[in-house]
């Protein structure tokens, strides 16, 4: 029996079918486990090939992504699925429906529903495919490979640099740095901040359910991810959390019990009058490689609220919002960073942790 993750491609049309399929075969540690047209083949071959991982277009004939998802959850098959759709672009409450049905997480096919670009989303693809199958897999009794036991397959050579060293190459456990000497002691939290990334609509929802209808802070949150869907997933995110979400607008008021998402492609900084907050976004150049930047956010926060700031980083490829992170911590705030086992890629909270910037590692069932 294969120990890589097997991948099952859902997606009416078979050029995108190849091109999908190309991309997991030349991944170590991936395999196809089968490919379907639409969601009513897909169910049929689930049985009989039990994958770990579902890719799934949402435009389809005969049962779309959204149908599909639906007879998925009737009949509780639990295999984790990514969206991979053009309608993504122009569809944001569409996505969201989706991962209201229990999709894990969407990308954007980068150029409609046939992209011969569908390569350059591979960056973002992979790390999903291996935490979403991978955490799959463990819940099914199923071994996960370490890193140094995949299949000798050549990696492609356009993989971003931190895929390779993430999932292809034995890590060495590596013993946090001595934390930064604090300023100040820390004081009573006024803020929450939170940098997240890959995996982070599933662990949004996950947390902000939980939460507590009395908690008197106010959260602010950078989410990577597309303009033109930070809206719709705030109000997706405002169904299911006792306290207000919505998406930041330049001049939001920093409120106890309200929640700000960072708007797409926008960056978010806290100012503070006395004591009074607000939120400012900018188009400003990109930060860690992203707009917004949770290291943006991190830094004016630190700077407006100092020892009374709590700072969160959790799930995500790269190291955004680890450097700020601690600077938060010098300042006197206090900091937390989702763990390894729970996080869909232990990527910005392990740089964070090796930096020595994080007081304290929690599991996402525990981070509310």
């Amino acid at each position: 029996m294969s120990e890589e993750i097997s991948v099952l491609i859902v997606d009416d049309s078979a050029m995108m079918r190849n091109l999908i399929g190309r991309m997991v075969e030349e991944t170590p540690g991936l395999v196809i486990a089968e490919k379907a047209m639409n969601g009513a083949f897909a169910l049929q071959k689930i049985p009989r090939v039990n994958p770990d991982i579902i890719i799934l277009d949402l435009e389809m004939p005969e049962m779309n992504g959204i149908e599909f998802l639906q007879e998925r959850k009737k009949q509780g098959i639990k295999i984790p699925v990514v969206i991979l759709s053009s309608i993504a672009e122009k569809g944001a409450k569409i996505t969201m429906e989706a991962l209201a049905l229990g999709a894990s997480d969407f990308i954007q096919k980068p150029s409609g529903s046939v992209s011969m670009d569908i390569h350059t989303v591979r960056d973002t693809l992979v790390p999903m495919l291996f935490g979403y199958g991978g955490a799959y897999r463990r819940t099914q009794g199923k071994r996960v490979l370490s890193p140094g036991e995949y299949s000798q397959k050549p990696a492609p050579q356009t993989i971003h640099p931190d895929i390779s060293s993430h999932f292809l190459v034995p890590a060495a456990p590596v013993e946090p740095a001595k934390p930064p000497n604090q300023n100040r002691r820390p004081g009573k939290t006024e803020i929450i901040a939170i940098g997240i990334s890959t995996g982070g609509p599933d662990a949004l929802r996950v947390v902000f359910s939980k939460l507590d209808r009395d908690l008197a802070v106010p959260i602010v949150v950078v989410q990577h991810m597309p303009a033109g869907f930070t809206n719709e997933f705030a109000r997706s995110l405002d169904r299911i959390c006792p306290l207000e979400v919505k998406e930041a607008e330049d001049g939001d008021a920093i409120q106890n019990g309200r929640i700000l998402i960072a708007q797409g492609n926008k960056h978010i900084e806290v100012e503070r009058k006395g004591r009074e907050g607000t939120v400012r976004l900018s188009d400003s150049p990109l930060v860690s490689g992203h707009r917004p930047s949770a290291d943006v956010l991190f830094a004016s926060v630190a700077l407006a609220y100092q020892n009374s700031t709590l700072g969160v980083i959790m799930t995500g490829m790269g190291r955004d919002g680890a450097g700020q992170l601690g600077t938060i911590y010098k300042e006197g705030g206090m900091t937390l960073g989702q763990d390894e086992k729970s996080s869909v890629v232990y990527g910005m909270p392990k740089v964070a942790y090796e930096l020595g910037h994080v007081m304290e590692q929690v599991s996402l069932e525990k981070m509310a």
